[in-house]
């Protein structure tokens, strides 16, 4: 495997753990909003590499696209999940970005359960989103194939 180190691994784990503990929080909210699908999106797209699936990375950024920009909720993000998967999927490769934003999921871990974390949710997948900044396009353009 090119590139893997054993730090590499380390570094996966600690970001699977943490993941692992913010879904548990996520998945008992009581919020009807279902915030779970934002920090599946967000981590999927800030922790993306070449072995992630295509149909990951576009679906993780049509979440942060419609939650970001258009103001989904998690629910209808994930019924748009559900609507495209039953589409042609055709998905163009692009180049991830480099930085992934400056947010991360260690920063919403750190905050206190409530209020406060569920601000960090939103401000780590503005930041997610804002990184692909320039891969929007495709984003779109898939969104308006398959609408």
């Amino acid at each position: 495997m090119i590139g893997w180190t054993p730090n590499n691994f380390i570094n996966e784990m600690k970001e699977q753990n943490l993941y692992d503990e913010l879904a548990f929080y996520t998945l008992a909210h009581r919020s009807p909003y279902f915030i779970h699908q934002h920090i599946v999106d967000a981590f999927a797209a800030q922790y993306a590499n070449d072995k992630t699936k295509l149909i990951t990375i576009y679906f993780a950024l049509v979440g942060l696209y419609l939650y970001v920009e258009k103001g989904y909720t998690g629910r209808e993000i994930q019924l748009e999940h559900i609507r495209l998967s039953n589409q042609k999927k055709e998905f163009l490769p692009f180049l991830l970005p480099e930085n992934r934003g400056t947010f991360t999921i260690e920063d919403v871990i750190k905050k206190e359960h409530g209020i406060e974390r569920d601000q960090a949710i939103e401000i780590w997948c503005k930041s997610v989103w804002k990184a692909y900044e320039p891969c929007k396009s495709f984003i779109i353009d898939y969104l308006e194939k398959n609408s």
